[in-house]
């Protein structure tokens, strides 16, 4: 039976603390939505003693159901002036009520001696004292030892010590950190053989795991390295982001632990979902996706050159290291009309519509597909939009409202006073025409408000819709304030929430092409729940 390796993710806490990468607390939620969905078995959500945002992300996520992963605290050991029972940091874990805690304490006797500012022996005692006062009270607990390769390299026998001292206190995992990213995977093996060994000496039942930083762009083979030897859990996050150079990139440790090393762990049962994964943090983070991101980017596996199409064509063997259906990704003949067919075909059968893949329609929409994606369009976090697309395509989508026209007035007449934004809309529905404007903070809220109130009136069902989420992106910078931008809208009812895009040079016009989607979105699932009924 193959080895089960646990996946531990740390995008929303480690992640976050990259440069530019930012996440609501209700970007948050959904992303540890889908990592849960993935298979993730620990999901790290951040720091709740360290700013209001992760306080409420904890105290939501409270009211939220996992299916597989297990939510995790993250903090410090205690400080040395504080008992445990005194420590704020260390009721600030219990506090968050989640199932697994993790925390981080000092291997490297220079962080002890100019850091902390304590003895060598102080040390121990806390990192011994904060794990034992949360033993009782947590389910699973997991120690980070910081900075310990670099640490080992320094003073292994002290190095050492701090992890008899986090058995002592009951950790049940012990995590190897390379956290300045600067161990070579040439160096890896002696230390955590030594590490075994010396576990083995205390009889120690714990599990290791390992926790890499990517500024010698060695992260992930460092990761990979250490399962090889015997380490249990790979902590990492999606796409590789974190601090300075990031870190080891879950969405190419993951594939080669299951492709490549015939490792069990519960993302192998969901890995076709690793793709939109991706494109979901990368598109709630509001940054580019990166093509040649190996398994995940469009470049994985897009074929350009003649001998190698041919070739692919004949075999996808001869140029693929894997197929890329199995993390969700798809092959992309760059000089073929077949690019993106297969993934056509997948969505269609995820919202239940039947098309055969030689359909002439088939062309038609992807044609079109191309078509907006040249212009901006992304739909990874906008599946909504996606499949309104592909409904008005195979001629199965109600025109619910037609637009006649929009106004927005901003009027700044006072300096000291934001300014008076009123939205004027005319549309027709069913042959009726509504003439209706709305006041609003912003000309967006004032065009959502506007749209509502024409509508409600003729679908009452619109009342109990939200709009929860807004983004704007700046799709390039080269013409300046002309440019074009890709609104990013996230909106919910009783039942789900779904996403939309639109995109423009305008602003106001980007923002009502997602907002008309969004709105025809919830008319058209309420028409097939009735129609269920």
């Amino acid at each position: 039976m193959a080895r089960t390796i646990e996946l531990y993710d740390t995008t929303l806490r480690d992640g976050t603390q990259a440069e530019n990468f930012n996440l609501s607390v209700t970007d948050k939620i959904r992303v540890t939505r889908q990592l849960d969905k993935l298979g993730i078995d620990f999901i790290e959500g951040g720091w709740p003693g360290s700013n209001p945002l992760a306080v409420e992300y904890f105290e939501r996520m409270k009211d939220i159901r996992l299916r597989h992963a297990k939510l995790t605290a993250f903090g410090s050991t205690r400080h040395f002036q504080n008992p445990p029972e005194k420590d704020r940091n260390l009721q600030a874990l219990l506090a968050a009520r989640t199932p697994a805690i993790t925390i981080f304490g000092k291997s490297w006797d220079i962080h002890v001696h100019d850091a902390l500012r304590i003895e060598l022996e102080d040390n121990l005692q806390i990192i011994e004292d904060s794990l034992a006062y949360l033993r009782p009270q947590v389910e699973h607990l997991i120690y980070d030892a910081e900075h310990f390769f670099d640490g080992f390299k320094n003073n292994r026998e002290y190095c050492l010590a701090t992890l008899g001292r986090a058995v002592a206190g009951g950790a049940g995992t012990l995590v190897l950190c390379d956290t300045n990213g600067g161990t070579l995977p040439h160096e890896i093996p002696p230390i955590i053989e030594r590490v075994q060994q010396y576990l083995q000496e205390l009889d120690a039942d714990v599990k290791l795991g390992i926790h890499s930083h990517n500024d010698s762009e060695t992260a992930v083979a460092n990761s990979l390295l250490a399962v090889s030897l015997g380490v249990d859990q790979v902590q990492g996050t999606i796409n590789g982001y974190g601090e300075r150079c990031g870190n080891g990139n879950l969405t190419s440790v993951i594939p080669a632990l299951v492709f490549k090393m015939g490792l069990e762990c519960e993302v192998g049962k969901n890995i076709d979902q690793l793709y939109s994964t991706s494109r979901l943090v990368d598109e709630l983070a509001n940054l580019p996706h990166n093509r040649y991101q190996p398994y995940v980017g469009e470049s994985a596996f897009a074929h350009k050159g003649g001998i190698h199409v041919s070739a692919v064509e004949r075999n996808p063997l001869t140029y693929e290291h894997i197929e890329p259906e199995k993390v969700g990704n798809i092959r992309r003949i760059l000089i073929s009309d077949q690019a993106g067919r297969s993934n056509v075909l997948h969505k269609a059968r995820k919202y239940g519509l039947t098309i055969d893949a030689n359909d002439p329609l088939m062309d038609s929409i992807i044609s079109e597909l191309k078509e907006l994606e040249n212009q901006g369009y992304q739909y990874e976090a906008a599946e909504a939009s996606f499949e309104l697309l592909m409904r008005r395509a195979l001629g199965l989508q109600r025109k619910f409202f037609k637009l006649e026209g929009f106004r927005v007035m901003n009027h700044k007449y006072r300096m000291d006073k934001t300014p008076f934004t009123e939205a004027t809309i005319r549309l027709s529905v069913g042959g009726k025409e509504v003439h209706t404007a709305s006041m609003g903070d912003g000309p967006v809220n004032a065009l959502d408000r506007a749209l509502r109130k024409a509508l409600t009136r003729f679908y009452p069902s619109l009342e109990e819709m939200e709009l929860i989420d807004y983004k704007v992106r700046v799709l390039s910078g080269e013409y300046g304030t002309g440019a074009k931008v890709r609104v990013l809208v996230e909106s919910k009812d009783s039942k789900c929430h779904w996403g939309t895009v639109g995109v423009s040079v305008n602003i106001i016009e980007a923002s009502w092409q997602a907002l008309v989607d969004s709105i025809n979105y919830k008319l058209m699932k309420d028409e097939q729940a009735k129609s269920v009924q």
